[in-house]
């Protein structure tokens, strides 16, 4: 990365609970990160007022005022031509016009991916930018895209998310080889989709094949035994919203297991150290702040639904890419081909 000071655009009225846990959110990530210079986009007066009523110790930042709001209603048409004046466009503007910065929103997913196309652009050699996200396994966590971005991709597509993650990975774990697998409903080669064979083929063919297991079913995904999981974009989000669906079924269940009786609440105490373990270890705010890797430039969406310590996960997640300078490396992966 060249010199200078880390900067994030923020999008502070996106998602629910805004701006309150956006800014909530900055004050916990500024705690460690102090030196990173800090841009909200949105209601001025309203972002000064929640500052001021909630005390939340924030510096280091400046307030760039949007007076339009972009809803998960408003269409492509609207999005491009009607809400230039909202915080995600700004935001995005700024992120695109100023060297060492990303931005980060909790808004309208539609709506970061088109603008953060618009105007990032893409990294030559990248057809797709692709949702990118951390998922919990039994080792620690492995990537995986697209979760999203993409309903329809070709072998091309796949091949170059698997470029991209192999990128992202060596920054989050620069002392372990990747193992890269390919999401299908079975492992032998003659399994699955067309696009999922050709892709398939073209990481054989490239300098990836030794990281290369080859497919791997959705049952697996959680054993620890791959580190990067290439997927459509719409096989991706339905596996990520099923495992979240479950999680939170069987974290209900428990709950209401455990408060059916003293027998059992004695149960949970004797267990406790255990459980919170397993809680922390699958603890979706940690895993908060899916990047849109392959663009021109660092775009991080946050769940709308993000507490305060997620959105600052997800301010950290922005940050690492920006400081460890993801988009050279993806290009330098590019090169190597």
């Amino acid at each position: 990365m060249s010199e200078g000071q880390v900067k994030i655009a923020i999008d502070a009225m996106g998602g629910e609970n805004s701006p309150y846990k956006v800014l909530k959110g900055v004050e916990i990530f500024l705690r460690k990160e102090k030196n990173t210079k800090i841009i909200f986009f949105g209601d001025e007066a309203l972002i000064n007022e929640t500052i001021k009523k909630n005390n939340l110790e924030i510096f280091n930042f400046g307030i760039e005022n949007t007076c339009e709001i972009i809803s998960d209603e408003d269409s492509v048409n609207t999005i491009l031509r009607s809400k230039k004046n909202s915080s995600i466009y700004k935001g995005l503007e700024f992120a695109k016009n100023n060297e060492n910065s990303g931005f980060v929103s909790s808004g309208s997913t539609a709506a970061i991916m088109i603008l953060s196309r618009l105007h990032m652009g893409m990294i030559e050699g990248i057809d797709r930018p692709a949702i990118c996200s951390l998922v919990p396994n039994k080792k620690n966590y492995s990537l995986m895209l697209d979760l999203g971005a993409n309903v329809v991709v070709s072998g091309s597509n796949l091949f170059q998310f698997a470029l991209m993650g192999f990128s992202y990975y060596s920054i989050i774990n620069q002392n372990h080889k990747p193992k890269i697998g390919i999401l299908n409903i079975g492992t032998e080669n003659n399994k699955g989709l067309e696009f999922l064979q050709e892709a398939a083929n073209l990481i054989n063919s490239s300098f990836l094949k030794d990281s290369f297991i080859g497919f791997i079913e959705p049952n697996k995904i959680t054993s620890g035994d791959c580190d990067i999981i290439i997927s459509d974009g719409y096989t991706g989000n339905i596996m990520l919203k099923s495992a979240e669906g479950i999680s939170n079924f069987i974290t209900s269940n428990l709950r209401e297991i455990f408060n059916k009786s003293l027998i059992n609440k004695i149960s949970y105490k004797l267990i406790e150290k255990d459980l919170m373990k397993l809680k922390d270890q699958v603890n979706p705010d940690i895993y908060n702040g899916a990047t849109l890797i392959g663009l021109n430039g660092i775009s991080v969406k946050s769940h709308g639904n993000a507490n305060p310590i997620a959105f600052s996960y997800a301010l950290k997640q922005c940050q690492n890419f920006i400081t460890n300078d993801l988009n050279k490396k993806i290009i330098q992966s590019i090169k190597n081909l």
